[in-house]
């Protein structure tokens, strides 16, 4: 588990995430918020399902997931992603050109907590 408690990501900011996928990953998360019971965005590629699915969780309780079947990962790869925080939105790029779209639902202006778990280790991140 990779965690950060002090981002300072703002709207209008990106985050640049690399990292090496597990080769026995059933999935991986990363997610940003103000902390851990309280997420804007929860990003979960899942393996087993091939699909990507985002959420937000308020006070400890998780809100309607999306599901994305927009899967591009595969386990042993090394990967390069990129979140952009809008005032509305985050649109996350995938590999091979793809990206994910998820709503600001809690209208966050700042994140300061990111945590990244599962089979991703991160190498390396810039904001």
């Amino acid at each position: 588990k990779f965690e950060i408690f002090n981002l300072d990501m703002k709207t209008g900011d990106t985050l640049k995430i690399k990292g090496k996928i597990s080769e026995d990953a059933d999935d991986f998360s990363i997610n940003l918020g103000c902390r851990s019971s309280d997420l804007a965005l929860h990003f979960n590629p899942r393996f087993n399902e091939s699909v990507i699915v985002c959420n937000s969780r308020c006070s400890d309780a998780w809100q309607a997931e999306h599901r994305d079947d927009n899967f591009c990962f595969s386990k042993g790869s090394t990967i390069k992603m990129t979140i952009e925080m809008l005032a509305d939105k985050f649109r996350v790029k995938l590999p091979e050109g793809r990206e994910v779209e998820f709503p600001n639902r809690h209208c966050y202006d700042e994140i300061s907590y990111m945590s990244v778990k599962g089979g991703f280790r991160v190498t390396s991140f810039k904001l």
